[in-house]
């Protein structure tokens, strides 16, 4: 995952905490935009390394079809999620239910990829889930989503990170020449 993927992590770590300060802390009007400064941190880092030259990181053919089909499951797992919840009348089931089908979302990737981070960013979200299941309402919620938001945001600014290096080693090691990057696989 390079800075690209970092622009959408940055961004879903936006949407799970203002939902958190919604939903959870019951806040409305401009305090809900604090999360983008967030995202916004994030995209000016991501932007920065996306106009660097050399060659950053890109997915293989496996790993974007993964991707595809596994987002695909996430959007339909999420709309099942949230209608179950909502028709339960158990909102408070519905940040920790969300955290838990964006943390499977990243398992056929990592999968696919043979990609550690992948994995631990699963883990992670996974983890917030069960958490903010077994610690019930009314914290629950904001455990899930603050955490959901934090590993998105940690996993985003990793992302970044890893697609500078990467650029910056092709960019070191001349025409023709593959540069050694290590991704943690």
């Amino acid at each position: 995952m390079g800075a690209w993927g970092a622009l959408i992590l940055g961004f879903f770590g936006a949407v799970f905490a203002s939902l958190t300060l919604y939903w959870e802390w019951h806040l409305v009007g401009a305090v809900l935009a604090l999360p983008v400064v967030g995202f916004v941190a994030i995209a000016l880092a991501a932007r920065h390394v996306i106009r660097q030259t050399g060659d950053g990181l890109s997915p293989s053919p496996a790993e974007e079809r993964a991707f595809l089909w596994s987002s695909i499951g996430e959007g339909i797992g999420l709309f099942l999620v949230a209608n179950i919840a909502i028709n339960l009348h158990r909102p408070d089931l519905l940040l920790p239910a969300m955290a838990l089908i964006v943390g499977l979302h990243f398992l056929p990737v990592a999968m696919a990829g043979n990609f550690r981070p992948y994995y631990l960013l699963g883990a992670g979200l996974i983890i917030v889930a069960c958490i903010g299941f077994g610690v019930g309402a009314p914290a629950g919620g904001a455990v899930a989503g603050f955490g959901a938001a934090g590993a998105l945001w940690l996993a985003a600014g990793i992302a970044v990170r890893r697609d500078a290096i990467a650029k910056r080693a092709t960019r070191s090691a001349g025409p023709g020449i593959e540069p050694v990057v290590d991704d943690a696989r």
